[in-house]
């Protein structure tokens, strides 16, 4: 009788365990396909720091001053492209800032573009090449979204030496299409997408003193350009 009992105790569970694996963990096929087949993901060049003066950044006049320009290099490993190999496009400079602290503290400055550069599509990550000097500060990365709300992305230390690629993710939009980082409105298939408005370094308080550089090239994105290759080619414009 215990073992009847058992045998079918042990039935139960395994059948159990099936059911939750099939409920929680197997992914609906066909809801993947739809998924995947509405994407089409592509890398695209944001800005390479080849413009003089485009780029200024910005201390608070009782923490320090910094002083941004351009300088020819570049970091060895990085992979062009492949669309862009063939355009010619410059990429020569990287951007440099020095900043000299006037007092040690909690200090912050800031690396922004003369306007906000838009981002094509649906922006999925973010990545910008840097040299951090092995300090213990850290880089945020500065972005506007369709509703012009501003916002503030962590990217990583920068406590390495030479240069380095950090990328960071964007947080995929809510279900609710109101909070968050907002991307797209479903009204308005004409209207998406992020702007890049800078990049905030904040300072750890123990290495802020003296002066400190930092470098930065090739800021790339990898966006979703579905919704932008099926426009309707026959839909009106609004803004009259």
């Amino acid at each position: 009788m215990k073992r009847c009992v058992l045998i079918a105790l042990i039935l139960f569970v395994a059948v159990g365990m099936v059911y939750a694996q099939n409920e929680i963990g197997d992914p609906d096929p066909y809801e993947l396909g739809i998924a995947s087949a509405q994407q089409q993901l592509k890398e695209v060049s944001v800005d390479k720091f080849e413009m003089e003066g485009f780029w200024r950044s910005h201390m608070s006049t009782d923490e320090g001053y910094t002083a941004s320009r351009l300088f020819v290099g570049g970091p060895a490993g990085k992979e062009k492209i492949a669309d862009e190999s063939d355009m010619g496009i410059p990429d020569e400079h990287v951007l440099g800032t020095r900043v000299d602290y006037l007092r040690r503290g909690y200090n912050s400055f800031t690396i922004r573009p003369m306007r906000p550069i838009p981002i094509e599509g649906i922006t999925k990550t973010v990545s910008v090449w840097v040299v951090g000097r092995n300090f213990n500060h850290t880089l945020t990365l500065l972005i506007r979204d369709f509703f012009g709300t501003d916002y503030e992305i962590f990217m990583g230390k920068l406590n390495f030496q030479g240069w380095k690629r950090l990328t960071v993710a964007i947080p995929p939009q809510p279900t609710d299409g109101r909070n968050g980082v907002i991307q797209r409105n479903y009204h308005y298939n004409n209207q998406m997408g992020i702007q890049i408005t800078g990049f905030r370094i904040d300072c750890d308080p123990l290495e802020a003193y003296g002066t400190y550089y930092i470098y930065l090239d090739d800021l790339r994105a990898v966006t979703d350009l579905f919704a932008e290759n099926n426009r309707d080619p026959d839909d009106m414009a609004d803004g009259w």
